[in-house]
């Protein structure tokens, strides 16, 4: 189940790498047309595509860190090293795109704006949404791929998964587009009314938008960072291999936690059978960490504590 965390953080890198990509592009595009027409909605939408770049350069960098091999002073890997620079793209997002947006939209609802010519703009937008759709459906493929392997639906792995690049790149793409849709919408309302109310407004609400999008992935990365535990579906097929081997009579706990993307810990307490000698047990951890490692990728570190359950005498 699942793939190797190598070719895994490839497919992630290459996610990353379009998506920066299209939002350096988009995000120039963006300033020169909400420049042209004056439209805080435009700006604020550039303000969201140059913090999706700089979201995705800290991404780039999470990825290579979490990469590093295990070392004496690091002897669990440096797995953990991606969720912290995740955690500060998505500061990068709170700060640099909903900071501005909402504040820029305040001003122009209290101070108005005068509006140029917006056919540029509009251009801007449907050109924006469709390289931001081919960055999200690439996204989108991989998040469907990894959900089929863990018989996951992709909304419910994308909640869940320690891929903390591939989560940014799936929620910063969907509110992208829609920041699209409002940016457009507020454009629209403002060029027939001939009030700057409703691009402001729009510029609000990309603001407010984003902010959900980076409080979303805040709290995502602060679980990972605490110690979060393996999906659920990983974890019971993890006791299942336990309790498959012969010389398991009952595993009195188990626990398994996240110590980087794609890379599970387990630790467990297993109660052997009474028939099984010193070497059987050697011999039947030895072969449950082949078997682990086997039918879940994703397992890097596995440690097995023998421990007797009471039972009732007689």
């Amino acid at each position: 189940m699942g793939e190797r965390p190598a070719e895994k953080g490839a497919e992630s890198l290459g996610t990353v790498l379009v998506a920066g990509a299209a939002n350096l592009a988009i995000a120039l595009a963006k300033l020169i047309a909400g420049l042209f027409s004056g439209s805080a909605a435009m700006l604020s939408e550039a303000a969201h595509s140059a913090a999706d770049t700089v979201t995705e350069i800290l991404l780039l960098v999470a990825i290579r860190r979490s990469g590093r091999p295990a070392d004496r002073r690091r002897p669990f890997g440096y797995g953990k090293a991606g969720f912290v620079w995740a955690m500060m793209a998505a500061v990068a997002t709170l700060v640099g795109g909903a900071g501005f947006s909402v504040t820029h939209g305040v001003h122009v609802i209290s101070r108005g704006e005068e509006l140029g010519n917006l056919v540029p703009s509009y251009i801007v937008l449907a050109v924006s949404f469709v390289i931001e759709s081919l960055s999200f459906a690439k996204a989108y493929g991989q998040l469907r791929a990894e959900a089929a392997r863990y018989q996951l639906h992709p909304v419910r792995l994308v909640r869940i998964t320690s891929d903390t690049a591939l989560k940014a790149v799936v929620f910063e793409d969907a509110a992208a587009l829609a920041g699209l849709v409002i940016a457009g919408g507020g454009l629209l309302g403002s060029q027939l009314t001939g009030s700057a109310l409703w691009d402001g407004l729009a510029s609000v609400a990309i603001g407010l938008l984003l902010l959900l999008a980076a409080l979303t992935l805040i709290r995502a990365n602060l679980s990972l960072l605490i110690g979060q535990a393996a999906p659920p579906g990983v974890e019971t097929g993890i006791r299942a291999v336990l309790l498959a081997q012969p010389e398991v009579e009952d595993v009195v706990e188990l626990l398994t936690m996240m110590i980087g993307p794609g890379d599970v810990l387990v630790a467990a307490k297993i109660d052997f059978r009474d028939e099984a000698s010193a070497a059987g047990v050697e011999i039947a951890c030895d072969e449950v960490d082949r078997r682990l490692r086997r039918e879940f990728p994703v397992v890097r570190l596995v440690f097995l504590d023998p421990t007797p359950t009471r039972r009732p005498s007689g």
